[in-house]
């Protein structure tokens, strides 16, 4: 693996690197076949899981290769389920019941994410009518949609990833032909992403029979959408306006606005626990039946991690991020030293591509001069939005907007992970 190259930029004093990315070869025969869903999540997790991205990953309990030089993991770790991994070269540096299905709350945003937000462009306008909020569950976290009120695209995800809003899903899940399509196709999608232990009934993670997913299949969604530059915008995003009612002033409509914050503790703080050093999202969640969830990427020293706590046991205030923050500290020291237990696979399709005779090792993923131009057009695209935000992901070093941009495919193992703009959390 070639060592990631940096340059010299100009005044933003801009890094360029060639990230590392997935290696593909863990064969798809790994993927057990998908399991049926059960109604509830058992008390302990099951004795046979799913052994994709490596065998360890299937067993209970933690999975770790501690050794000499290797900082031992957090004794006060209580959640459920957890995994802790690699963004840019898929290593799972280590887990615990990797692939327990368990039920995702608001974490099945993320694929909902990833699964949608390609359909239409931000600037695509649609007014709301009362049926694309009529089967928004009781008690769901809510932007604040207005029947009769107009959105564009980009409106409604800031109130998607921001606010968690069921009521911006519902509707974006009408604009894509409906609630029952928009699970067909994220169920597809997680299939494609070899999510398998994945199985979405609503597209906000609103509790329901039989909706699940893992520690291992949401870092896997998560390192899916970080591939889009958009996902990696709005995830990062602290506060944004939205807008609100529209009313009659002097005889002229006028569109009032109100600020949302981000519901991430990590990324924009709270009375007891602070913003997390290097943070850039992604997605949390709570309900009654999944507890607390949380999948978060964070930058540090160039090493991007990715981190999903499943349910904690100990009840204190925030304890989902704080147990994470903890997984990312044991990571950040551990990376480099630790021999991983396992990896994030690729999407069968990259797999296959990466398989067949004669594929070209140097399809462009957006070399260094188009990242530069991408990374750039982010910027001016986040400060121009109005939102006030880490930015599309990821760390300042020393006062300097960092970004990193994906190269070439070096060799057909590799799956790049494209730019990261890198950004400090505030202190």
């Amino acid at each position: 693996m070639p060592a990631p190259m940096k340059t010299a930029r100009r005044a933003l004093l801009v890094a360029s690197a060639v990230v590392s990315s997935l290696a593909l070869t863990a064969p798809v025969s790994h993927a057990a076949p998908k399991p049926s869903p059960s109604t509830s999540p058992s008390a302990t997790p099951p004795a046979g899981m799913s052994t994709v991205g490596g065998e360890r990953l299937g067993q209970a309990g933690t999975q770790v290769n501690l050794a000499s030089g290797v900082p031992v993991l957090p004794k006060d770790l209580t959640a459920r389920s957890w995994v802790i991994a690699d963004a840019e070269s898929g290593d799972v540096l280590a887990a615990h019941n990797a692939h327990w299905r368990l039920p995702p709350a608001s974490t099945m945003k993320m694929l909902f994410a990833d699964t949608v937000l390609p359909k239409f462009p931000k600037s695509v306008e649609h007014k709301v009518v009362p049926s694309d909020l009529v089967d928004v569950g009781a008690g769901s976290s809510m932007v604040g949609i207005k029947e009769g009120e107009t959105y564009s695209v980009h409106d409604l995800w800031l109130g998607v990833f921001l606010r968690s809003g069921n009521d911006a899903v519902h509707v974006l899940s009408k604009m894509n032909g409906g609630i029952d399509n928009t699970v067909k196709e994220m169920n597809e999608h997680a299939e494609e992403l070899q999510a398998l232990d994945t199985n979405a009934v609503s597209p906000d993670g609103y509790d329901a029979p039989h909706q699940v997913s893992s520690a291992y299949d949401l870092t896997l969604i998560a390192r899916s959408g970080l591939q889009k530059k958009d996902f990696r915008e709005y995830c990062s995003t602290v506060t944004a306006k939205f807008p609100g009612s529209t009313s009659k002033k002097k005889g002229k409509s006028v569109r009032e606005t109100f600020e949302i914050q981000n519901t991430n503790r990590l990324l924009a703080g709270d009375s007891d626990i602070p913003v997390y050093q290097g943070i850039a999202g992604v997605k949390n969640g709570n309900t009654t039946n999944a507890g607390a969830t949380f999948t978060g990427v964070a930058e540090r020293n160039g090493k991007v991690l990715l981190v999903t706590v499943m349910n904690p046991e100990k009840s204190e205030h925030n304890e989902v991020y704080k147990e994470t923050a903890r997984l990312f500290d044991w990571g950040f020291k551990a990376a480099g030293k630790v021999q991983p237990v396992g990896e994030l696979v690729p999407p069968k399709s990259a797999a296959q591509a990466s398989a067949q005779p004669g594929s070209n090792n140097s399809g462009e993923a957006g070399g260094t001069g188009d990242a530069e131009k991408s990374s750039k057009s982010a910027v001016g695209a986040s400060a121009a939005s109005g939102s006030t935000g880490i930015g599309v992901a990821l760390g300042i070093t020393g006062g300097a907007l960092v970004l990193l941009a994906a190269g070439v495919f070096l060799i057909n193992r590799r799956w790049p992970l494209p730019d990261l703009v890198c950004r400090r959390g505030r202190s």
